[in-house]
């Protein structure tokens, strides 16, 4: 029960790398706060935590919208009475180079990686600054420290967040708030499959070329990037401050001849 007695907060919590954290995170104690922008899977969430004995609260808001995330906030303090992790999860893809990428698509994935970290963040931390204590989680991805064909505003907005994390920490040591990034590699999420299934003719053979890619051989799965998560909101990385964790199955380290 590592998170016993916390309370998380959880955005994109209706899916993928989300749900699978929101899970773990209720089995290890903690009261979660599930976010998502879809009320149906939202409420897939809760119900299932529920079904296994875990503590959770769903709260249906965009990310995006100033007005949506004040209400979020509000009412997971009313519904927990505290929040002692969030964890800036929500987020989409983009695909296409510069050129490639139309004004709306860059305006899009901007919005919600960016200020969909931006602005959950801005109201809550003035309720971790008087508590003194803290534990911000952003998810990143190790696009951010590399270069990948065709992703020009998905790698914008990693990066984006990644520096914002370092950023962040040095405004917020001073009130014992830990701020830390996640850095994933290709997961197999709903997102990926549906991606694959819908860009290129031959599905299997694209997922073959991806695995290529990481040293592991293979994709991560949700369940991969929740552990990491996991260990970011516990006390046993208390020591961490400011930095990037990678779940990358060795895609930044190198690539085998």
């Amino acid at each position: 029960m590592r998170l016993q007695g916390k309370v998380v907060l959880i955005t994109g919590a209706g899916s993928g790398i989300g749900k699978s954290t929101a899970f773990l995170f209720a089995k290890e104690g903690a009261h979660v706060l599930i976010n998502d922008i879809s009320e149906k899977h939202g409420e897939e969430t809760l119900t299932e935590i529920q079904a296994q004995g875990g503590q959770a609260t769903f709260i249906q808001s965009d990310v995006t919208k100033e007005d949506d995330v004040k209400i979020l906030v509000n009412k997971s303090l009313e519904a927990a009475g505290q929040i002692d992790v969030l964890f800036n999860n929500a987020g989409i893809s983009g695909v296409g180079a510069v050129h490639e990428t139309s004004e709306e698509l860059w305006d899009r994935v901007v919005n919600v990686n960016v200020k969909g970290v931006f602005l959950p963040s801005k109201y809550v931390l003035p309720h971790m600054m008087e508590r003194q204590e803290g534990n911000i989680i952003n998810m990143s991805s190790c696009i951010a420290e590399m270069g990948l064909q065709r992703r020009a505003v998905y790698s914008a907005t990693k990066g984006a967040i990644l520096s914002l994390t370092k950023s962040m920490q040095v405004d917020y040591a001073p009130y014992n708030i830990r701020i830390n990034a996640l850095l994933p590699g290709t997961i197999l999420t709903p997102f990926v499959e549906d991606y694959l299934r819908t860009s290129y003719d031959n599905p299997e053979e694209a997922l073959d070329n991806i695995k290529k890619r990481q040293l592991s051989g293979d994709l991560g799965r949700p369940e991969d990037v929740a552990k990491a998560a996991l260990f970011l909101a516990s006390d046993e990385s208390k020591f961490m401050m400011g930095s990037p964790l990678y779940i990358d199955g060795g895609v930044v380290s190198g690539k085998m001849a």
